[in-house]
């Protein structure tokens, strides 16, 4: 009933003033957004109730067959993409169109969330006209529906006749697997036959695109001591034991590299002891020790993020000369782990939000800028940042992403998905 409401509310409001710098066209297809938007709402709806955590492989699939249907309504052709069964991934969604006119456009979108299906579950809800709550529901069921929104409302134009679309959906963008570039591989092959990306991941703002994605890696500490008694400790003899040795090396990292822009490294796990075990599969780990004891043996795990591979390079050579000055009877190796890449602030990606940006000002919802380039962290776009102009953050806004408190924000939906369709029919154009 909520939802209904909702909709209601929607139609008898007012329509925009048309700006004067919209051509008839764009005019029609604002119109065509609203004629469709209670079927763009339930399509959200039907999404977010499937369960769809990455490890769900039947709901992630499940949320797949529903875009399915839906493409084949407007003429895309649609494939499911396997991975190898090593992986223990779902797989990918991709529809496409192919034609000779206008740039290529490549859509990205994610079919899984962080929300297992043993975890507690929670549909779609509308909380009040403005706000509703679910899970994925802005991160990113909300963006998934809105590219299928532009892309109705440009397909009943006549408006994809002859143009190059690819709409890809991957199945684990929460959790990719190991090792990542096996999950990727047809997912970039497929993008360097494009011209532009376009990331409808959760917007950070009405008014603020996302240009620059940080990279994250992985990094393991590995240190050893010599076991004697713990009275010895820091003697010639004795020496500094493990874990001494490894709180050296995370203090040094955090006096040398903190203070650098756009970098971050984060301990995220330290095991120590006499005696430690750790499976790199689950993430759990033991230590057996004495508090009479000097420490044999000690393990850290974290991450690295970065903003261009330079940075990256150079912050795990620094991390490397740190490890390297050991303290005395110790040991200490350090080893690296490359994740996903990162997305560089380039001269094609700010081009971009220019288009987009006069978009929004002929529309009269104002100035739209190229967000902080550290405020986001990797994702699926940044596998193609090195092969195309790349936009992202150009999906719905909401709060609480990756909590049960997640929601959208309905009043800005509508403007979005238009403000979208038409950012999107100008570069068709």
């Amino acid at each position: 009933m909520k939802t209904k409401l909702l909709i209601i509310f929607l139609l008898i409001a007012p329509l925009s003033v048309f700006s004067q710098n919209l051509d008839p066209i764009e005019q029609k297809l604002l119109e065509q957004i609203e004629k469709n938007y209670e079927e763009t709402v339930k399509l959200l709806e039907e999404t977010v109730n499937i369960n769809s955590g990455t490890f769900n492989l039947e709901g992630v699939r499940a949320v797949a067959k529903v875009y399915e249907r839906e493409f084949a309504k407007i003429g895309f052709q649609t494939e499911w993409v396997t991975l190898p069964d090593s992986l223990r991934r779902a797989g990918h969604f991709v529809a496409t169109r192919k034609g000779s006119q206008g740039k290529k456009l490549f859509f990205i979108g994610h079919l899984d969330t962080v929300f297992e299906k043993d975890m507690p579950f929670h549909p779609f809800t509308m909380v009040d006209e403005n706000t509703a709550k679910g899970q994925g529901v802005n991160d990113m069921k909300g963006g998934n529906a809105m590219i299928f929104a532009s892309l109705k409302a440009l397909h009943e134009l006549g408006l994809l006749e002859d143009r190059t679309i690819t709409v890809y959906f991957t199945g684990d963008e929460e959790n990719a697997g190991k090792p990542s570039w096996v999950s990727r591989l047809d997912f970039v092959e497929r993008a360097k036959q494009h011209d532009v990306a376009l990331g409808c991941e959760t917007a950070q703002g009405f008014n603020i695109a996302t240009v620059a994605r940080r990279g994250a890696s992985g990094w393991t500490l590995k240190t050893t001591g010599r076991q004697v008694h713990s009275s010895g400790v820091f003697k010639e003899n004795a020496g500094y034991g493990a874990i001494y040795e490894a709180a050296r090396i995370l203090n040094e990292f955090r006096v040398q590299l903190s203070e650098e822009q756009y970098l971050t490294f984060n301990p995220g796990q330290f095991i120590g002891g006499s005696d430690i075990s750790y499976n790199s599969e689950t993430g759990k780990g033991e230590a057996l020790g004495k508090t009479n004891i000097v420490a044999i043996e000690a393990l850290v795990t974290g991450d690295l993020r970065f903003l261009g591979e330079p940075q990256k390079e150079a912050a795990r050579e620094k991390m490397r000369g740190i490890v390297g000055q050991n303290l005395n009877r110790t040991t200490a190796e350090i080893t690296f782990e490359d994740g996903i890449p990162s997305m560089p602030p380039t001269e094609g990606n700010m081009a971009l939000v220019d288009i987009l940006n006069q978009v929004s000002m002929d529309m009269g919802y104002g100035e739209v800028k190229a967000g902080d380039p550290g405020s986001r962290g990797a994702g699926d776009i940044s596998y193609v940042a090195e092969f195309l102009d790349c936009i992202d953050g150009i999906g719905a806004s909401g709060s609480g992403a990756h909590s049960p408190a997640e929601t959208i924000n309905m009043k800005q939906y509508p403007d979005l998905i238009k403000r979208s369709t038409l950012f999107v029919y100008r570069l068709l154009k």
